[in-house]
């Protein structure tokens, strides 16, 4: 069942998705070579707590951290530790806030320095393609019309999307219905409708789409192990326009590729 959201609950997201966007600010100063990751890990479950709200994915399902990062061929849900970044790196980082009763959620892939070409354009091309789900996010069109754009618009650059994770709804609970994936047809799935949350999330591969799951129970790399991009926002469908309720401002004030 799809649990649409009222306006007042909507604003409530909103304050939590400001939170949220604050927080990678914070940590988008600190990204570069020499930075632990936990230590990426610490300023963000600081600021989320000193502004009287909890990281969403810290416990849960047992989770151990505030944020999920993934290095490299890491597409998502990796632990901080002792990992310490370096030249040539680039670094998925994925941070929740749950504030008053509500979620938000939101992912930004970083170059650490100097990074390939080739691997400069994957990332360029995740994020466009996030942007371009988006714009088919909208009153009256059909998921498969968010899903089928993504998958186009990564696949014609000769990327692949990954299939075994997708986005998702969200509000009271972290994980709701309905999914959302980066593959699809047109005209196909569920009317969107006022008052639905999603978390619209591209996961994009270099190689193939195929991944694994590491032993840790939870890290999911490329089976390829070449890299991978996760971009995301949350957004709000309204009859007459569409809002990304989170925001990469405060990490692009500080971090621009």
């Amino acid at each position: 069942m799809i649990n649409y959201k009222t306006e007042e609950e909507i604003q409530i997201i909103r304050e939590s998705a400001d939170i949220l966007g604050r927080a990678h600010g914070e940590v988008a100063k600190q990204v570069r070579a020499g930075v632990k990751t936990k230590d990426l890990d610490k300023i963000a479950e600081e600021y989320i707590r000193d502004h009287n709200a909890k990281a969403s994915f810290k416990g849960y399902n047992g989770f151990p951290s505030t944020l999920c990062i993934s290095v490299n061929e890491n597409v998502v849900h990796g632990f901080p530790g002792e990992y310490e970044l370096k030249d040539g790196d680039i670094i998925s980082i994925d941070c929740g806030v749950f504030y008053k009763g509500f979620h938000s959620d939101s992912a930004y892939t970083y170059p650490v320095g100097e990074i390939s070409p080739e691997t400069l354009a994957l990332l360029k091309a995740t994020k466009e393609s996030l942007y371009i789900g988006i714009e088919q996010a909208k009153y009256g069109n059909r998921l498969g019309d968010v899903s089928a754009s993504i998958q186009k618009y990564v696949e014609d650059r000769g990327y692949t999307v990954v299939r075994e994770l997708v986005g998702h709804g969200l509000g009271r609970n972290l994980h709701e219905s309905p999914e959302v994936p980066n593959y699809g047809k047109r005209g196909r799935g569920i009317k969107l409708q006022e008052g639905l949350v999603i978390a619209i999330e591209p996961m994009v591969n270099l190689g193939t789409r195929n991944i694994v799951q590491e032993n840790d129970g939870w890290t999911i790399r490329t089976r390829d192990r070449k890299p991978s991009a996760h971009f995301e926002h949350t957004v709000a469908i309204f009859k007459d326009r569409t809002e990304v309720l989170t925001t990469h401002k405060y990490i692009e004030e500080v971090f621009k590729f």
